[in-house]
């Protein structure tokens, strides 16, 4: 906590100074209410005249409203002090997961980073702007009040000390039985977004295959153990404010019945009264000492949810990247530009034992076209992600412009690069947002280029056929467009990079062979300066490439152009007979 808290600016510990300042004012205001009732209580048994008993309650009065007033001003400062901070963490926990590399995403998962960004941020929210008033004010009210009562009678005392005992009991019952729950809690609130998620993200595999039930059935589970937790924890929270009600009026009870007991053995007389009187005090500071209890008792019910949302959120923030950019900002002027080179390459992922790829080589080199093919699982799209570097290699080096990747900055390295993942992602805006997403060093926007980049994509045709043209609203995740649209939409946005280096990940499996052919080409005519790398299935797609590199389990089975590899390469050959005809390949 101590953490987070470094986070306030010297604006929110002045907030907190000073309501530090008005928490002990307000305490002291209300410490002089059973006073002023000690006073009214003994002129009233006495028959004072009313003029004085007016003036005390008068000033009663004043301090009650003084004391509403002070906590009406903690209230405020404590507000803004919660508020400020949870702003702050919310977007350093943004920033910090923008920095992740796919190991870090993947080990907390989407969905569980979602709900430590906004559920247990609000959890800290809640406890510093009620747990900042009652903990600092409960201590003070309560040692302040037991240093008024002391003295008064040990069997007051006695009662009062039983009645705080029996609170402590309480609370320790709640940090021990009930605080592992709350962990649990919010594992669980992980488990049923990460079900939403992935339920409304599938929604059309879902109805498409009748699996409503299956899905029904799952997210009830997680629901339902989700709620269980949270009945016992609510439950066990309920007896909470029973338990004070009736521990507050057995004390009066029992502070009356020995009141009694020791006004009865008094003669009557200025004695007696000054005893009624010091029991009318003696109650309301009882009350109190109560009080202070019950507010930590309060906070006793947030503070086990927030200490594991705390938790969470740290060991989020306390999480080092694995991938770090250098220090590089540009590539060597002589040598060209786009130039990628693997020498000796393997990669296995994280906690894996075997490997993915193994000693992997080859040069790309400025303008030209590498393509990469191979079965299903044998490292291709593994392959092109260690270029961005959404993974780092685990052995061997990647090279771009003879400057090792890792030795660039990520804004430096990204700058260089054009990447089409296999699945388009759009973005809720316009189309021109799309085309024009993201940022490059120099490059400013134009409406022109992105005219030209999406006629090199070949979706003018449909784009201008839209309501809008270029600013033609786009759904979150482009659902009110085509797989093959999003796919042309996606490989525009490359186009209007400008990039050295073009990184196509299966971005042509939706389009049609014809608008594959011709997307193609019109890349090559305007974009032929830069290095492409280019993942498919499709012999089609990579067969004029200037260099093929076969895959198979991993390791490079064969490398050259389509005419070498039908000669040399048996995987290639096999691949490219069970998609075309002996006549057709030899006619093409």
């Amino acid at each position: 906590m101590l953490r987070l808290l470094k986070n306030l600016k010297p604006k929110e510990w002045l907030y907190a100074v000073l309501s530090l300042g008005f928490i002990v004012l307000q305490v002291w205001l209300e410490l002089l209410l059973p006073d002023y009732m000690q006073k009214i209580t003994a002129l009233a048994i006495s028959n004072a005249g009313m003029a004085e008993i007016w003036k005390n309650g008068g000033i009663m009065l004043a301090c009650a409203l003084g004391s509403a007033l002070g906590a009406v001003i903690v209230g405020y400062f404590t507000a803004r002090i919660a508020a400020a901070l949870s702003y702050r963490l919310r977007g350093q926990l943004f920033e910090k997961v923008e920095s992740f590399s796919m190991e870090e995403i993947n080990k907390f998962s989407t969905a569980s980073l979602i709900t430590r960004t906004s559920n247990d941020v609000t959890q800290v929210q809640m406890l510093i702007s009620m747990g900042l008033q009652v903990v600092i004010k409960a201590p003070i009210m309560a040692v302040w009040a037991i240093v008024k009562i002391s003295g008064k009678s040990w069997q007051w005392s006695v009662a009062t000390a039983a009645a705080v005992i029996a609170m402590v009991l309480m609370m320790l019952f709640i940090l021990v039985i009930v605080f592992p729950k709350f962990k649990k809690v919010q594992k669980q609130t992980d488990n049923l977004n990460a079900v939403t998620r992935e339920n409304l993200s599938g929604v059309r595999v879902v109805r498409a295959y009748n699996a409503e039930g299956y899905q029904e059935k799952k997210f009830e589970k997680a629901n339902d153990d989700l709620t269980n937790t949270q009945l016992f924890t609510s439950r066990s929270m309920a007896i909470v404010s029973p338990f004070m009600t009736i521990l507050m009026s057995g004390l009066s009870l029992a502070i009356y019945w020995i009141g009694a007991y020791l006004v009865g053995g008094v003669p009557d007389g200025p004695g007696r009264a000054e005893m009624f009187s010091q029991m009318a005090a003696y109650s309301g500071y009882a009350m109190m000492v109560v009080s202070a209890f019950m507010m930590l008792a309060m906070i006793f019910i947030i503070l086990p949810r927030a200490m594991v949302s705390v938790r969470r959120i740290n060991e989020v923030l306390s999480t080092e990247a694995q991938i770090k950019g250098g220090t590089v900002t540009q590539s060597p002027k002589e040598g060209g530009q786009g130039n990628v080179v693997f020498k000796n390459v393997s990669f296995k992922y994280p906690d894996a034992s075997e490997y993915v790829l193994e000693n992997v080589s080859f040069t790309a080199k400025q303008g030209e076209t590498v393509a990469f093919i191979g079965s299903t699982g044998s490292g291709k799209s593994t392959l092109i992600n260690l270029v961005p570097r959404f993974y780092d290699a685990t052995e061997g080096e990647i090279l771009i412009d003879g400057v090792n990747v890792k030795d660039y900055t990520l804004d430096a390295l990204h700058d260089k690069i054009g990447y089409v993942p296999q699945r388009a992602v759009m973005f809720s805006g316009t189309i021109k947002d799309n085309v024009t997403y993201g940022e490059k060093k120099g490059l400013e926007y134009s409406e022109e280029g992105v005219k030209r980049a999406v006629a090199i994509a070949q979706g003018q045709e449909f784009v201008e056929n839209m309501e809008g043209q270029y600013d033609a609203h786009i759904a979150q995740g482009g659902t009110n467009v085509s797989g093959g649209q999003k796919q042309r939409l996606a490989i525009a946005r490359a186009v209007y990079r400008r990039p050295e280096i073009y990184i196509f990940d299966d971005s042509f499996s939706a389009l049609d062979y014809k608008t594959d052919k011709v997307l193609r080409s019109a890349l090559k005519q305007q974009t032929g300066d830069a290095t492409s790398l280019i993942v498919a299935q499709r012999i089609g797609t990579i067969r004029d490439a200037d260099c093929i590199v076969v895959l198979d389990e991993g390791k490079v089975v064969g490398k050259g152009t389509h005419k070498e590899l039908m000669e040399s390469c048996e995987v290639y050959r096999e691949i490219a007979y069970s998609q075309l005809s002996k006549e057709e390949l030899e006619n093409e």
